[in-house]
């Protein structure tokens, strides 16, 4: 039997789902949300007491972190070099200075201008001192972390993995998805991807056996400033919300932070440079979306489509 709960986390919407015939299914899922809740205290910039501002707060200095935040720095780290610099965790000033000062339930449609925005270009977290035998992280004295999407495709591969001792289980952290194995039945999962312009409506369901699958967007996190539209996907060579020619990107990937890192990094290249990204990474499957309403697919994606 297919078990499921919804809930909220992160500042998105929550989905666990677990396929087992036991009768303590339902208790295990109940314990989903105190996992997130857990891992959004450490990870979150938007709560002042987290380990996360602590360690913020702390820059210049050393600082020992838990766990959980080692294990999600070091996956900030493999998203920075596998995206070739694209995919940084070190834009908190760049997010802040194009308004995304607040988590996005409480964020207005309309941000003040702010004069200030004079960002060129983000910091390496290359520049950050690290220590894995004493778990020890030391910051610049300029730089503060913002974990955003690394964060969320983290804790659903965690998630789905805990569930994944108990049979075949799906977690999605706002979208970003991680698939442990098949159904019943030698079953892939189904996923729908949704169309970015007509809401509600998809563009096509894919099956998938196991791994991840995100998509980034400038469709939904998104804002107005100064009289324009600014989005959360920030290109890190200019610091300003990416100019790009798409406006959504489904990744399947080996794990959800890889999918995460690849949508992104596809996102702020656009349609053409990021096809050719794309294919040069045969494990990586794409679904892009232009501005236009035009769909491109990348490395044979439509072999993962459902068809009758």
């Amino acid at each position: 039997m297919l078990y499921r709960i919804d809930f909220r986390a992160m500042g998105c919407g929550m989905i666990a789902m677990l396929e087992s015939s036991s009768p303590h299914t339902e208790d295990l899922l109940s314990q989903v949300p105190g996992w997130f809740e857990g891992w959004e205290q450490t990870l979150s910039r938007f709560r002042s007491d987290s380990e996360l501002n602590s360690l913020n707060r702390a820059a210049g200095w050393p600082l020992k972190v838990s766990t959980t935040l080692w294990d999600v720095y070091r996956e900030a780290e493999k998203a920075e070099k596998l995206s070739d610099g694209l995919v940084r965790v070190t834009m908190l000033k760049a997010l802040e200075l194009a308004g995304y000062d607040h988590s996005f339930d409480q964020l207005a449609d309309e941000r003040p201008a702010n004069p200030r925005n004079s960002w060129t270009q983000a910091p390496s977290i290359q520049e950050v001192e690290s220590e894995r035998s004493t778990r020890s992280i030391c910051l610049p004295a300029d730089m503060r972390l913002d974990f955003g999407g690394v964060a969320k495709g983290w804790a659903a591969m965690k998630a789905a993995k805990r569930l994944g001792k108990h049979g075949p289980a799906l977690v999605s952290a706002g979208g970003d998805m991680f698939i442990t194995e098949k159904l019943a039945g030698d079953q892939p999962w189904p996923v729908t991807i949704s169309d970015p312009f007509r809401p509600g409506e998809i563009i096509t369901t894919v099956m998938i056996p196991q791994g991840g699958i995100a998509t980034s967007g400038t469709d939904y996190r998104r804002w107005k400033q100064d009289g324009k539209w600014n989005h959360h996907i920030l290109d890190p060579r200019t610091g300003q919300p990416a100019a790009t020619d798409l406006t959504a990107v489904s990744v399947i990937a080996p794990t959800t932070t890889e999918a995460e890192m690849a949508a992104k990094t596809i996102l702020i290249l656009g349609s053409l440079q990021g096809m050719a990204w794309i294919d040069a990474r045969p494990h990586l499957h794409a679904l892009l979306v232009t501005q236009t309403g035009d769909i491109y697919c990348g490395n044979n994606m439509e072999n993962y489509f459902w068809r009758p």
